[in-house]
């Protein structure tokens, strides 16, 4: 513990250091948090997600290069998007607009429809290929500042032991020597059997540490910024039970209406 105090101390200083006080760039997350630009659903789920402290904690400026892995429907994308466009750079590395899977182009046009519709916040960010396991081409060798994903790593399970190590291998690649791969995942208790595929939604955190730690990622902290301690991950039907997804419509909605969402690892890793 006391080895993530004093690295988490190191990177409040770094961050202070790169070029714009830390005050200046709070003001910056602030108002792209803020912003009338984003979705109200997304703004309402600010105090289940935490997107001010919880890229605070990552180290994140408004000058860096940042690759967002499997934006979705782009919850963090529109709060990264307006804090990166003037001096930084995003990157959302996701589906595939040229996939053989019908599934996969129509979620990446979806996607594209949402940028489109409005430019002035979205006209900047640059667009990659992250479609586990097939292709991996969102950046340059030691060209990113940071990378971050958001409860995505429990979907990669599946495709087996190979490509996620293809996978973590691309993202360590990427990233310039210091650089920060930021991980938020649903996190399963250690006294529980991690399911091999992760159907649940929910992983041990000492599972996705060695992940990393295996493509040679350090692990420099973890938060419990997104903990939630009422969740116990053994719900039918796996995470998706919790709002707000609530996969199992009327069924105990109430009782996983006062759980909220999951309880969740911050994980930060460095590239050495």
């Amino acid at each position: 513990m006391k080895k993530y105090l004093v690295a988490a101390l190191a990177c409040t200083t770094l961050f202070a250091a790169g070029g714009a006080s830390a005050q200046a760039v709070d003001a910056k997350l602030k108002a792209a948090i803020g912003a009338s630009s984003r979705t109200p659903a997304n703004v309402q789920r600010d105090a289940s997600r935490h997107p001010y402290e919880t890229l605070t904690f990552f180290g994140i400026r408004p000058n860096m290069t940042v690759v967002e892995l499997a934006p979705g429907a782009g919850w963090y994308t529109e709060i990264l998007a307006p804090y990166l466009r003037d001096n930084g750079k995003l990157i959302a590395a996701g589906n595939d607009l040229a996939s053989p899977n019908e599934r996969e182009r129509k979620g990446a046009e979806r996607f594209m429809e949402r940028l489109n519709a409005n430019p002035a916040v979205y006209n900047k960010v640059a667009l990659g290929v992250f479609s586990p396991p097939r292709k991996y081409e969102f950046a340059p060798n030691n060209s990113v500042d940071m990378v971050l994903t958001f409860r995505n790593i429990h979907n990669w399970i599946p495709t087996g032991p190979d490509n996620l190590k293809a996978l973590f291998t691309s993202v360590y690649d990427s990233l310039k020597p210091g650089g920060v791969f930021g991980v938020v995942e649903h996190r399963l208790p250690a006294s529980q059997t991690q399911d091999a595929t992760a159907s649940t939604g929910y992983m041990h955190e000492k599972y996705v540490i060695g992940l990393a730690e295996a493509a040679g990622f350090k692990l420099a902290a973890k938060s419990e910024i997104n903990a939630n301690p009422k969740d116990k991950a053994d719900h039918k039907n796996g995470v998706w039970a919790l709002p707000p997804t609530f996969t199992n419509k009327d069924e105990d909605r109430a009782k996983y209406q006062a759980i909220g969402e999951s309880d969740r690892m911050t994980l930060k890793f460095v590239k050495p």
